[in-house]
């Protein structure tokens, strides 16, 4: 049986535990928020806090180091908590500092994010493409990009220190910030560049400019601690080859506003702004088809430039260097820094372009080369291809072609080959047209063809050739003695009857009657009939003694018996 003094004690435990009990349900804890808690101690390794739970929370001490808070802590301090769990399976309630400096951080971040509020973060390690930074405890991504204005090669000065930044992007599925320094260093030049523009406008004229930088496009200035481009068109009213041959870096330049842009604080300047446009006037200074003289200053594949006069210039295309060669290189002819003579072949004051010529000054060798048009030259051969001669005509830089059916009149493809690159050979100016000439070696002899206008022949006379050849279609007969007038009689001319007809039966040298069907000179086709002459003689004869034969009954073989009988007798 209990003593009295047992059930004394029981009875005050129990009227403690309730007490204890009634009190815990006046206090409002609940899991996954953000709690307040006294710091109760400070040992090596944790911190205690009294979160008002049943037992006291111990947090690692590591979850102070960031932003120098340990420093500030000491026994008494109130701090912020996460409350992940009231009561773990060891009945110890758990707390996290980090995770609450976090979720506060984020929420905060969630408000600065829409106006764009600055906030101070850590830059503690670089990662891939950036560098990790921490905002209130919170790690954010920083690209490398965003660190600066400008590119760093080293950052070493800016770890561990605070810093400005913007969050510039939060993704809250997967707990990403994105947070930039360069947008604090922006706004903030922005705003110093907005006010020192207002202290100039366009049009006014800058005395001390300083160069900047140069690039191929332009060179950046200093105008009063406003950064300025000026253009590499706006240099000079000529043509400018690079920006940096004509300026040094800090040297001063006297420059035009020409625009001021507000919105993007840029600023452009002018040098060409400051002088008269020389293309104004340039149409009462030059005239097109009149020569002057200017210096070489570019070279192009297409073509050169040539300076007409500061700030004009003008193109001399590849086709108006050279009469002879319309694609030449312009460094055959001309190099830069030579005075040259050249033509005005075109004036485009809108677009600002000027055509000139340089072969206009020069003697054209093609007006020069009219003079001789149906006369002997020699040419130097150049070149032999399957079908030409092609050679330059000694003296003169003007090539010209020789086509085999020119080398003689028998028009044979194989005389090409009596012809060798470099032989010089005489030969007549045949053709000049559209800058091209055809050369005749065949032109310098008699023509062949001449022989029928010599010996008065016409179409419908016989004459007599002498068998030069025999082929298979027909046969060619020689119808002068010097056997250079050559002509083909076809199979089916040869005679009136087909047996007689056969090429085979005839031998070369042998004498063979034709009447000529054509003569076309200008083509130079001639054609001759044995059958034709034939033809004549039969009707000539039966013409003489058809009548009689007749009416005897006589035969046409007995006409031609007769006849050849009697030529027979009248020559013995």
């Amino acid at each position: 049986m209990a003593s009295e003094q047992e059930i004394k004690t029981n009875s005050s435990l129990k009227e403690f535990q309730n007490l204890l009990d009634q009190d815990f349900k006046n206090r409002e804890l609940k899991e996954n928020q953000i709690i307040k808690g006294i710091v109760s101690e400070i040992t090596k390794n944790f911190i205690v806090v009294d979160c008002k739970a049943k037992m006291e929370a111990m947090i690692p001490i590591e979850e102070f180091k960031n932003d120098d808070e340990l420093s500030n802590l000491k026994i008494g301090s109130q701090i912020e908590v996460y409350l992940e769990k009231i009561e773990s399976f060891k009945g110890e309630i758990i707390v996290s500092r980090d995770k609450a400096r976090k979720m506060k951080a984020w929420k905060k971040l969630e408000k600065v994010f829409e106006s764009q509020e600055e906030m101070t973060g850590y830059i503690t390690g670089k990662v891939k493409g950036g560098f990790i930074t921490t905002v209130d405890g919170l790690p954010c991504f920083m690209p490398s990009s965003q660190i600066d204005v400008r590119p760093l090669k080293k950052i070493d000065h800016l770890l561990n220190i605070p810093v400005k930044v913007i969050a510039t992007r939060i993704d809250k599925n997967r707990g990403n910030v994105c947070v930039s320094r360069r947008a604090v260093l922006e706004k903030s030049k922005n705003a110093e560049i907005a006010e020192a523009i207002k202290s100039i406008k366009e049009g006014d004229i800058i005395e001390n400019a300083i160069v900047k930088a140069t690039t191929d496009w332009g060179i950046f200035l200093d105008i009063n601690g406003i950064d300025a481009l000026l253009h590499v068109s706006d240099l000079s009213h000529g043509r400018v080859k690079k920006p940096s041959d004509l300026v040094n870096i800090n040297q001063k330049l006297k420059v035009k506003i020409t625009k001021i842009d507000k919105v993007t604080n840029r600023v452009s300047a002018s040098i060409k702004a400051l002088t008269e446009n020389p293309y104004d006037n340039i149409q009462e200074k030059y005239k097109v088809g009149e020569v002057y003289e200017g210096e070489v200053i570019k070279l192009m594949d297409y073509g050169c430039f040539v300076k007409i006069e500061e700030g004009i210039e003008g193109l001399i295309h590849n086709s108006e260097l050279d009469w002879t060669n319309k694609n030449i290189k312009p460094s055959k002819i001309v190099s830069v820094g030579k005075k040259i003579k050249f033509k005005i072949v075109n004036i485009d004051k809108e677009t600002k372009r000027v055509s000139l010529s340089y072969k206009a000054t020069l003697n054209n060798p093609w007006e020069e080369i009219k003079n001789q048009l149906d006369k002997e030259v020699k040419i130097k051969i150049n070149n032999i291809t399957d079908k030409a001669i092609f050679g330059q005509i000694e003296g003169k830089n003007l090539s010209g072609m020789l086509h085999y059916k020119e080398i003689s009149y028998q028009e044979n493809v194989e005389d090409l080959k009596k012809f060798k690159k470099n032989d010089v050979i005489s030969v007549k100016i045949l053709q000049i047209k559209d800058e091209k000439i055809k050369f005749s070696k065949r032109a310098l002899e008699k023509d062949p063809l001449d022989w029928f206008k010599d010996n008065k022949k016409k179409v419908g006379d016989v004459i007599t050739t002498r068998i030069h050849e025999v082929l298979k279609t027909g046969v060619k007969v020689a119808v002068d003695e010097d056997k250079k007038l050559i002509v083909n009689i076809r199979k089916a001319d040869l005679a009136i009857d087909s047996a007689d007809a056969r090429p085979e039966v005839f031998s070369k040298d042998n004498k063979l009657d034709a009447k000529i069907t054509e003569i076309d000179l200008e083509n130079r086709r001639i054609k001759l009939s044995v059958k034709a002459a034939q033809l004549d003689e039969q009707k000539t004869l039966i013409a003489k003694f058809g009548e009689g034969a007749t009416k005897s009954g006589a035969t046409l073989k007995g006409i031609f018996e007769k006849a050849i009988g009697k030529k027979k007798k009248k020559e013995k």
